[in-house]
């Protein structure tokens, strides 16, 4: 075992350290300077502008995007060489569909009515297109019989 009543020298040498450091005052900063009001929010320099792409500069990027994965490149690596991220890609891609086949397909819920009025005209189409096709069929057969002489 150590003996403890050999740390009497570091002891004391501890005890001076800490006598040594006498508290010193903190240093006063200066005030931040205030913003002027009055100063429009448009002072940003043109190169801190966030730039943005025409429409037929798009639509070349996503032509070119479209030629390079027909050639065999891989979807990542078409987007990388046009220079966009995926995020803009999708987001450009989905902003060039027509219109008509975006409202074909709505995200958002119909009311109850509306779901029963197209349900009603969809079953009604049904049943019409099934009678079309028996009516064709039963010809086809009809056809067949004489042809084969069975009837």
């Amino acid at each position: 075992m150590a003996d403890e009543s050999n740390a009497g020298p570091v002891a004391a040498a501890v005890a001076t350290d800490t006598e040594v450091k006498a508290p010193t005052a903190k240093k006063q900063r200066s005030p931040r300077p205030q913003k002027a009001a009055s100063e429009p929010a448009q002072a940003k320099t043109p190169a801190a502008k966030r730039r943005g792409y025409s429409d037929e500069e798009k639509s070349e990027r996503l032509k070119l995007i479209a030629t390079q994965v027909s050639e065999g490149n891989t979807l990542k690596d078409a987007i990388k060489s046009a220079g966009i991220s995926e995020q803009t890609y999708y987001h450009w891609k989905g902003a060039a569909k027509p219109v008509e086949q975006k409202g074909t397909k709505s995200t958002k819920p119909l009311p109850a009515g509306d779901e029963l009025a197209d349900l009603v005209q969809l079953e009604e189409e049904n049943q019409r297109l099934r009678k079309r096709l028996a009516e064709k069929l039963r010809a086809e057969n009809a056809e067949l019989r004489k042809r084969l002489g069975l009837d």
